[in-house]
């Protein structure tokens, strides 16, 4: 298993966790000293007082939590967020309400999940022409409904 270091920036933070052992996702827990209201349609700042050292060679994406996002219309504004292995900054997930009633969010709420995941770094070549395919051009429905 991949070790990665944490830090908690306020005492009240909660370490992410898995609700099982096959779970891909971490949740992430607001770390507020009073609770949040986010009107409809808007989006608010939720810090998580926390921070990691992500290895090189991976990331932490940002997903909503589908129970949040069902029941209360509450998801990451960016619909997902990257966190890249050299920010060590404290994980902020900007949740925005899709609902139209106000919803509150307070300290060790469950507001998102965290996914590490490795990449591969490229370097992008410019080049005249590229190989063809049987798709081509096509997109945005060109393969079916």
């Amino acid at each position: 298993m991949l070790k990665v270091p944490l830090k908690k920036l306020r005492e009240n933070a909660h370490i992410p966790t898995r609700g099982s052992s096959a779970a891909a996702g971490y949740d992430l827990y607001a770390c507020l000293d009073e609770p949040v209201v986010i009107e409809p349609h808007t989006t608010v700042k939720i810090g998580t007082g926390i921070t990691a050292a992500l290895p090189d060679g991976y990331f932490a994406a940002c997903f909503a939590r589908s129970g949040l996002a069902s029941r209360q219309g509450l998801r990451p504004a960016n619909c997902v967020g990257v966190v890249d292995s050299d920010y060590r900054g404290e994980y902020i997930v900007a949740l925005y309400n899709d609902s139209d009633e106000s919803r509150t969010v307070a300290d060790g709420d469950r507001i998102a999940q965290l996914v590490v995941m490795p990449y591969l770094a490229v370097d992008f070549e410019t080049v005249d022409t590229l190989s063809d395919t049987e798709r081509g051009a096509g997109g945005f429905g060109s393969t079916g409904i």
